[in-house]
């Protein structure tokens, strides 16, 4: 047999694994050599969440959203409707209302008016409940967006759907691909913080999740009370030095595993690792509002030693204030199937101050044209009433997806307009549609990412927020 006819055979013999083996290079340098030809970077691999570049010039570097989880009623708070009242008691005609789903209700449902009064304030004259008097001070400040739609029905995948752009669980939420695009000025904070009060919300920690990318991106809950983070303290016994001396010889050994590797998840637990030890002396620091003068804690309504959606407010302002990127402030307890008007009194009553607070401090520091502040919940409630012996429920509101109102202010956003409309029932939308998708496209268009070129590669698709669809909402911009 001939040299040739040797070396055929061997090759003919080797298999993909002996390539890998014998190559000198491995799956892992080229797993990360892969890394560092995409978004990522030496440095990013270091640090995940070091700043990047936005794809084009940002009108906002930061967001802060106020989730009104259970889905205030449209219809109580923000879209008048006086034909309601001619109508309030009576059947909603079959019309309207057939090929309907709902969650509780029957289709043939009577009609109920708001309990509210209404009235035009600023000089916008956007048309206000009297259940938002805080509100109705900023209202210049803000655009009201009355004709959202979503496809979701009930609370769980609405909430998903809304914080995540799919109703399925596993995809990364807003917040999660806002610091994969953006990374986050934060030095010794997360780049993505969850705030929550209420009742808590349907879709739970799905909504600040980060799916199918790198654990670094997710949303990290803090406390407004306490320990900002539970066991971020040193235990009984472990002095600073000792610490420092552990996590060095940890990040030795992470870092030659990732060498090794390039698992993106190694990077992720270096900087957990080191982002936990700072925190130890930024989160009491942030959560301390000694600093705060008694004129700014009365702004808000905030009780010293309370948890609270007010300190919650100004605990967000303090977070962007540090270069955290992404805020999620969570308040439960809109879902009002009885007593509506009782139960908005309650949560506007914890909110609404603090709201208007958030916008006017804000405002006065100078961080609002850079900061884009979004309001709203998961989807709408019906004009017709909910009543049920057999649960206990009386003048409330079911579940409406065809409609329903948020709100968006700084960042970018034209204030002082409303935009959109809806039947005089308010049942169905007649004018300029929003979908989910569009919202969360004109969010990420102000923070400088097109959401079509904002994508993740996962089992071989390239994924992104707005799923395969969304429209930027041009007459939101200013």
């Amino acid at each position: 047999m001939n040299r040739h006819s040797q070396r055929q055979d061997a090759l003919h013999a080797m298999t993909r694994r002996h390539f890998f083996r014998d190559c000198g290079v491995g799956l892992g340098k080229i797993a990360l050599a892969s890394l560092l030809c995409g978004r990522a970077s030496s440095a990013t691999l270091d640090n995940p969440l070091a700043p990047r570049p936005s794809h084009f010039p940002a009108k906002a570097k930061r967001v802060i959203y106020l989730f009104m989880a259970g889905a205030p009623s449209q219809l109580d708070l923000f879209d008048n409707k006086p034909v309601l009242k001619q109508f309030d008691g009576k059947p909603i005609p079959e019309e309207i209302v057939k090929d309907q789903r709902y969650a509780f209700i029957q289709r043939d449902a009577a009609l109920m008016a708001s309990r509210f009064s209404f009235a035009k304030h600023g000089q916008s004259g956007a048309e206000l409940s009297e259940m938002l008097p805080h509100l109705a001070t900023v209202v210049d400040d803000i655009a009201i967006v009355r004709s959202v739609t979503t496809s979701q029905f009930n609370h769980a995948p609405a909430q998903i759907f809304m914080n995540t752009g799919s109703p399925q669980l596993g995809r990364p939420s807003m917040g999660a691909w806002v610091t994969y695009g953006l990374g986050s000025d934060a030095e010794d904070l997360p780049g993505f913080v969850v705030l929550a009060t209420g009742e808590g919300s349907s879709g739970g920690a799905n909504n600040w999740g980060c799916g199918f990318m790198p654990t670094v991106y997710q949303g990290v809950p803090f406390r407004s009370e306490g320990d900002a983070i539970l066991n971020v303290s040193s235990p009984q016994g472990i002095d600073a030095a000792m610490q420092r001396d552990s996590l060095d010889l940890i990040g030795q050994l992470n870092r030659r595993h990732l060498e090794l590797h390039g698992d993106p998840e190694i990077a992720t637990r270096i900087n957990s690792y080191e982002m936990a030890y700072r925190m130890q002396t930024s989160a009491p620091e942030l959560m301390d509002l000694s600093g705060e003068s008694p004129e700014t804690l009365a702004l808000y309504g905030v009780e010293p030693g309370k948890a609270s959606f007010a300190k919650n407010c100004l605990l967000a302002r303090r977070l962007i204030e540090r270069g955290v990127r992404f805020v999620n402030v969570y308040h439960g307890g809109w879902d009002h199937h009885s007593d509506v008007a009782g139960g908005l009194k309650a949560q506007c009553g914890a909110t609404d101050q603090a709201t208007a607070a958030l916008l006017t401090d804000l405002k006065q520091r100078g961080l609002l044209d850079e900061t884009l502040v979004v309001w709203g919940g998961e989807f709408g409630r019906t004009p017709m009433v909910e009543s049920s012996a057999a649960l206990g429920r009386s003048l409330g509101r079911d579940h409406h997806p065809q409609a329903f109102t948020m709100w968006m202010a700084g960042g970018g956003i034209k204030p002082g307009q409303t935009l959109g409309a809806t039947d005089d029932l308010g049942f169905n939308i007649t004018e300029r549609p929003v979908h989910v998708h569009d919202i969360q496209a004109t969010i990420l268009h102000l923070l400088g990412l097109e959401h079509t070129r904002l994508t993740y590669r996962f089992k071989g698709r390239d994924f992104r927020l707005t799923d395969v669809a969304g429209n930027l909402i041009p007459e939101l911009l200013a």
